[in-house]
């Protein structure tokens, strides 16, 4: 298990190439699923935000996030809706703060927890994800 800010700033690496190719900004996530689909990472102060299928990580861990190889085409993956800081609310329309961080899995992806400023969410209970809010199932 690993939180979501524990991911955010490590060094992407690819192991058969010497040297970092970016840096970790967020992680993606597909709701419906429950799991981590994209991995956004930023090559350098001037280059664009680079995103990986979650398939193309390697390994993930305190020191860094391994992927196959620099040569992964990168796509354009799902809109950037980042789950850190964003509003939560029941689908009764009741709020439940704000996300403070999410535990995952580092093998599969799968979203564990949702710890937010008025509690834990478990991942079983993630309704839709937008520009406006995390929408849970009221429990």
């Amino acid at each position: 298990m690993m939180l979501f800010t524990e991911v955010r700033g490590l060094p992407v690496l690819v192991p058969a190439r010497a040297g970092r190719i970016g840096t970790v900004t967020s992680l993606a996530v597909d709701v419906a699923s429950g799991a981590v689909s994209h991995v956004r990472f930023r090559g350098g102060r001037l280059r664009g935000e680079t995103v990986l299928p979650w398939e193309a990580v390697r390994s993930i861990g305190p020191g860094a996030l391994r992927v196959e190889s620099a040569d992964a085409t990168p796509g354009t993956g799902p809109p950037c809706h980042d789950l850190l800081d964003r509003r939560v609310l029941t689908d009764a329309g009741t709020d439940h703060g704000t996300v403070l961080d999410v535990a995952f899995d580092t093998e599969t992806g799968r979203l564990l927890a949702v710890f937010t400023t008025r509690g834990e969410v478990p991942a079983n209970r993630l309704l839709g994800l937008g520009d406006h809010a995390l929408v849970v199932r009221a429990g």
